[in-house]
């Protein structure tokens, strides 16, 4: 088993002394920095200068304006999209034995009536049906069929 390092336990070596800095260091050092460092302002691009000359207001109404641009050009140029129903067209293509197999296979068992089409529901005038009287419903409650099973 290691015998556990402690720091405490070991000298430290000796450090050689360091030097003092030279005279006046520490005032001197942000000037040389400065001076190494030259802020240099790049002329503005001359195609952009104009845009430096505008006041903010008409520079922020300018870029709007762009962006709109953009957007309305951006719109007339894309072709024109076609809507077709996507669910009647792709069902279409689809071949009648994938069909098959796909209801086969699902877990859920599909019946005929699940598969047969629903007719059109009429399109009847709703105002026959505002004013009825109870002598007009009772009329057309008892001509509809009814099963036994209900009764």
């Amino acid at each position: 088993m290691n015998k556990p390092f402690r720091l405490d336990e070991h000298r430290r070596r000796p450090q050689p002394p360091l030097a003092p800095p030279p005279d006046r260091y520490f005032e001197q050092l942000p000037m040389r920095v400065m001076q190494r460092v030259q802020a240099t302002n790049p002329a503005p691009a001359a195609t952009w200068g104009w845009l430096s000359a505008l006041s903010a207001p008409l520079r922020t109404a300018l870029a709007s304006a762009v962006v709109l641009g953009g957007f309305a050009a951006s719109f007339l140029l894309s072709p024109e999209a076609t809507i077709q129903p996507v669910a009647s067209t792709s069902l279409a293509q689809v071949p009648r034995e994938e069909l098959v197999q796909y209801l086969m296979a699902s877990e859920q068992r599909v019946t005929l009536s699940d598969l047969a089409e629903l007719p059109a529901a009429q399109n009847l005038p709703t105002d026959t049906y505002l004013h009825a009287s109870p002598d007009e419903l009772q009329e057309v409650l008892d001509g509809q069929p009814s099963e036994e099973t209900y009764l």
